[in-house]
């Protein structure tokens, strides 16, 4: 290669010296002048010769070294490619022995979802048994709730005697509570045998989109079942008691229609002090100076008769003086609320206004009224309907609430009803 090189450098100094000479002679005929360009051409001839090799030589330096560079890429492609093969090929080897594994499992779950299906089976049959006698219940239920009301139908006709007969009204509450309480465990029964119907409901087609998650759904199932076994027997024993205390409960009725006899015997001898009051009523009435007699003398006209009613003769003095005098500013409609509505039940409704949960005051005034809070908001509701022909309470809400369009006339009312109270103590 060497030699070539040599050689080819000659073969171009001669040519050049050869042009350059013939060139420079053919003019002016001057040998020494002739030789001198032409060994200047030869000079720069070789100079030029060796700029282009030292180029050439950098360009394949270059080249050289850009394909050393891919060279190695590629060997280092190449060993990242033989180590991804070799992880693939462990990767396949796992994941035949994962398929070979999935497979046994598949057949294992399939088996256990032919026992799941033999146990869905059983537990339908179970839930028929369990609506059966949740629609025996909800029977018993209802004719409890008739007893309740009728109950308490007979609690509110006597409520004025009642307040005198203190020793009697005590086993009252103390058998009306203890109903309530009865009552409300019952329906919290109810709530969770309908929520474990629900959870059994729900469970059928979770356990077949959730195959992978047999085994330990199996052991929360077999927990289940047991909660559900023990929930059966405790249904059953609490339907025997259930039995039992109607059984009870309908000799308390009978008793209390004994009872209730002779408190029509006692009323009879309160019907003497009637009289009495009536007359002090009429005492009072002609010293109150705003009182209009029109409507006094209607309603002394219609409570002459039969029909009075003994709890208008024993209520405060202060309630009969504020439904007699009632501020300007309400209006009609709910001037007549204001005089339809006892004490107790204006109560109530300033409750409701100034506290944020005033089931706690509710209570205490139905007991201290033997009644219920629940009766108490339905009584006010139907005398609002009467009357302004809307209701003021919301029926629906845990927290009783006044409507907001209602606020402003229901904060009224109960602000004359205080000015009224205060105004009679300040006059006696």
């Amino acid at each position: 290669m060497q030699s070539v090189m040599v050689s080819n450098r000659f073969i171009l100094g001669i040519v050049a010296f050869s042009v350059s000479f013939g060139l420079s002679l053919v003019p002016n005929w001057d040998l020494s002048k002739a030789f001198f360009t032409g060994v200047i051409t030869v000079i720069a001839t070789y100079i030029a010769a060796l700029f282009v090799d030292k180029r050439r030589r950098n360009y394949e330096m270059l080249i050289l070294g850009s394909l050393r560079k891919k060279i190695q890429e590629r060997e280092g492609l190449k060993s990242r490619i033989v180590r991804e093969i070799n992880q693939i090929e462990e990767q396949r080897h796992l994941i035949y022995t994962d398929s070979i594994q999935l497979q046994n499992q598949v057949a294992e779950c399939r088996s256990q979802r032919d026992s799941l299906n033999r146990e869905l089976s059983t537990f339908s049959a179970q839930k028929k048994q369990l609506q059966a006698e949740i629609s025996s219940l909800t029977t018993k239920l209802d004719n409890l709730d008739k007893s309740q009301a009728e109950l308490n139908n007979s609690c509110s006709t006597l409520t004025a005697e009642k307040r005198r007969l203190e020793l009697n009204c005590n086993v009252f509450r103390a058998e009306a509570t203890q109903l309530q309480n009865h009552i409300s465990e019952l329906q919290q029964q109810k709530q969770e045998l309908e929520s474990n119907l629900t959870l059994l409901d729900r469970l059928k087609p979770q356990l077949e989109e959730k195959l992978h998650e047999l085994r330990i759904k199996i052991q929360e199932l077999e927990s289940e079942v047991n909660k559900e076994n023990q929930l059966l027997i405790a249904t059953i024993n609490e339907r025997k008691n259930i039995e039992a205390s109607l059984n009870s409960y309908q000799t308390q009725i009978g008793a209390q229609q004994t009872e209730l006899t002779n408190l029509q015997g006692q009323i009879s001898l309160l019907q003497e002090e009637r009289d009495g009051l009536q007359s002090q009523v009429w005492e009072l009435f002609q010293q109150i100076e705003t009182i209009s007699l029109e409507p006094l003398s209607s309603q002394v006209e219609e409570n002459n008769g039969e029909s009075f009613p003994f709890s208008e003769l024993i209520e405060p003095i202060e309630s009969i003086g504020n439904r007699l005098d009632i501020s300007d500013n309400l209006p009609i409609e709910w001037t007549n609320l204001l005089q339809k509505l006892p004490s107790h039940e204006i109560q109530v409704l300033k409750a409701i206004i100034e506290q944020e949960n005033p089931k706690a005051m509710i209570k205490q005034i139905a007991e201290a009224n033997i009644t219920m809070p629940n009766l108490l908001i339905d009584s006010i509701n139907e005398q609002a309907n009467d009357i302004i022909g809307e209701l003021i309470i919301e029926p629906t809400s845990e927290i009783p609430e006044v409507y907001e369009e209602h606020m402003i006339n229901v904060r009224k009312m109960i602000a004359t009803y205080e000015n009224l109270m205060a105004r009679h103590t300040s006059s006696n």
